[in-house]
């Protein structure tokens, strides 16, 4: 299996991506923000459609969309969180420009941009170049990266808000900040596992985690060891059965995680 590029490549990328939706996705169910990150999916995917529109590399329309949202949630968010409200409002506005944008597709001489539709709704992790793969992996590992050096403070200001604020804690730059750093796991992930079905790798690991443990720590390394698992057993499964599409074998087993460790806390009373 691995003698092949486009497999190494896959397994590259996705262990990456996967560790940084496991890390990013315990802070987003802790924070309750998921919400926030099936809307920023859905801004990946506009984002993808709109630069097919216009011509221009995908990952440009993915990543700045995306992060251009997301500063927009905590501008108008409550404490530069993420608001339902406003994420309510984006999302009903984005998905309305999605529809116009794929209209648009629809009439336009550009076969190729249906291509960028499938691929971003569903995701294209055996398409990834070796460049591409490096990148993405990359970007992953600074987001884990990013993400655990303002783990502490993020903790605290999430667990006791006004406290963390008397201490001096900057907590609506670091809600921004996270926000930021959930935007660019949604935008990178999309490539591999698609708009559709990316919350699934962001909630299922970390909701498995918070199932199992209320140690943060040790439910953040829960968290990601789950997603990588579920990303690597699904790639394996979908090389295995070529008609099954990686990205749902993926979410597969993260959902299969999260069943398991909801039954055993149930058990466990």
């Amino acid at each position: 299996m691995f003698s092949h590029e486009f497999v190494r490549n896959a397994y590259l990328a996705g262990t990456m991506i996967a560790l940084a939706c496991g890390t990013v996705g315990w802070f987003a169910v802790l924070r309750a923000q998921v919400f926030a990150g099936d809307a920023l999916s859905h801004v990946a995917f506009v984002g993808a459609i709109a630069a097919a529109t216009i011509g221009v590399d995908e990952r440009i329309g993915l990543f700045a969309l995306t992060l251009a949202l997301a500063a927009a949630i905590a501008t108008f968010g409550r404490a530069g969180g993420a608001d339902d409200t406003v994420i309510g409002i984006v999302f009903a506005w984005i998905l309305g420009i999605g529809i116009l944008l794929i209209t648009i597709l629809a009439t336009s001489a550009q076969g190729g941009n249906g291509v960028t539709t499938v691929n971003t709704l569903f995701g294209s992790i055996y398409s990834l170049t070796t460049g591409g793969s490096v990148l993405a992996a990359g970007i992953g590992l600074g987001v884990v990266g990013a993400t655990y050096a303002i783990s502490r403070p993020l903790l605290f200001s999430t667990f006791d808000s006004e406290l963390a604020q008397l201490r001096g804690i900057p907590t609506r730059l670091l809600a921004a900040g996270f926000l930021g750093l959930l935007a660019i796991v949604t935008a990178e992930a999309t490539q591999a596992v698609g708009a559709l079905l990316l919350l699934g790798l962001l909630a299922a690991p970390a909701g498995a985690a918070h199932r199992l443990t209320a140690r943060p720590y040790r439910g953040i390394a829960l968290s990601a060891g789950f997603a990588v698992a579920a990303t690597w057993s699904g790639l394996a499964l979908s090389y295995v059965i070529p008609s099954l599409p990686p990205s749902s074998a993926i979410i597969a087993f993260a959902a299969a995680f999260y069943a398991l460790a909801a039954t055993y806390a149930f058990a466990r009373g």
